[in-house]
């Protein structure tokens, strides 16, 4: 029986199956869940459209829509049993936050894996791995001011820079040296040989990178020099004609670090004054469409160019002095290692290097996945000893500020 289809808004789909309300907000629809937002926001968007913004495949998410429906007196978990809960001191506790295009199959993967680990292990393992879409405010609640390394989750894995550096979060407990990479990683993905992703102190395991890259309108071009660096969207002929993904703090954090490091403060307000506007990825894929105010450049994680329809007026370009990566780290505790290994080598192993890769074109730094990515095509990493010789928390607040203060003048 078809319930529904790609067309349908999510309004009429949970005024028909109300029991499917769970599998929206678990899955980054939070609005979903409070009846006076989704009556704004559910009347107005298409189910194929919602995922879109939310980078979630179809096909995973409709299964999970179809389960709730068919099975709505049995409880069926609407996050494929993300949040299972044991109290045991034992039992060992992965949390993050999986970036949405892969979180379904990496949740598939995963629950494949904890039934083969319960067949040869008496503990359990906890598991809350939510959508990136939730945001930092996610993280904050559950990781700041905790001040006992026991209280830390045992394995926690997520983009970005903020919490893993912020003193108020995960970055204290590194000088206790509570976390050890023990992934077995000796050698990484060719494509990185040359920008050394491992982490010299063997803290921060990385499991693979999200890349920004330009797409570039040809027909709000003009006459203007195709820019191909990021040197070159700082240019005064590209001022208040860029849009960049303010909201995707792990993205936008590592682009704010990468120019501040390469161009210093000046390179910070360049690329405020730059700014046009915040747009959210797939709204940037269709900004030729815009009536007016339309961006020259948008920067974007690579996933989205695929989106990019062939022979239009928007062309993907990767930037020729590499595109700047936000990592995809996963930090371990070292104190439970032996039953915890398995789980580390399940995050660390080709099977899902290969669901980054394959579906988040997110490349995997694991040695034997093809990430798909052109031989040419450079990286641009902050690097380590730039990471341990900067307060990375500080400096991210102090090129927002600067940031902040061009785009209000």
């Amino acid at each position: 029986m078809k319930y529904f289809d790609s067309n349908n808004t999510l309004m009429e789909i949970v005024e028909k199956y109300p029991e499917t309300i769970p599998v929206f907000t678990s899955n980054g629809f939070t609005q979903m869940d409070d009846k006076a937002q989704r009556e704004k926001f559910a009347k107005s968007i298409n189910l194929k459209m919602a995922l879109m913004l939310k980078q979630i495949d179809y096909d995973s998410f409709a299964k999970l829509l179809i389960d709730s429906i068919e099975n709505k007196n049995n409880n069926v978990d609407a996050t494929l049993n993300t949040d299972s809960n044991s109290n045991s001191k034992e039992n060992i506790n992965v949390v993050g936050l999986l970036p949405c295009p892969v979180r379904i199959p990496l949740l598939e993967s995963f629950n494949r894996f904890i039934d083969d680990y319960k067949k040869n292990h008496s503990i359990e393992i906890n598991h809350e791995l939510k959508a990136a879409s939730m945001g930092l405010d996610w993280v904050e609640n559950n990781l700041t001011d905790v001040d006992d390394h026991k209280d830390l989750p045992d394995i926690f894995i997520s983009a970005g820079f903020d919490m893993f550096f912020d003193e108020k979060m995960i970055g204290k407990f590194k000088k206790q040296n509570i976390f050890a990479d023990t992934t077995k990683l000796t050698k990484l993905n060719p494509e990185f040989e040359k920008i050394n992703l491992k982490d010299p102190k063997n803290h921060y395991a990385m499991i693979g990178v999200v890349p920004a890259v330009f797409l570039i309108n040809k027909k709000e071009l003009g006459d203007r020099k195709m820019p191909t660096s990021w040197a070159d969207i700082l240019d005064p002929a590209f001022q208040k004609r860029v849009s960049l993904p303010v909201g995707d703090f792990d993205l936008f954090n590592g682009i704010l670090l990468n120019i501040h490091k390469h161009y210093g403060d000046e390179g910070v307000k360049k690329l405020g004054r730059s700014l046009l506007e915040s747009m959210h990825p797939s709204q940037m894929v269709k900004s030729n469409r815009k009536k007016d105010n339309k961006p020259i450049v948008t920067i974007m994680p690579y996933f989205f160019t695929k989106m990019v329809k062939d022979n239009g007026p928007m062309v993907a370009v990767w930037p020729s002095d590499g595109a700047i990566i936000s990592p995809i780290f996963m930090l371990s505790k070292q104190d439970k290692l032996e039953n915890l290994q398995p789980v580390i080598d399940f995050f660390a192993s080709k099977e899902v290097g290969e669901i980054l890769s394959h579906s988040g074109l997110f490349p995997s730094v694991h040695p034997d996945v093809d990430n798909h990515i052109p031989t040419e095509n450079k990286y641009m990493w902050l690097g380590w000893d730039y990471i341990y010789n900067n307060d990375i928390s500080a400096l991210i607040k102090h090129c927002e500020n600067l940031f902040e203060t061009e785009i209000a003048q």
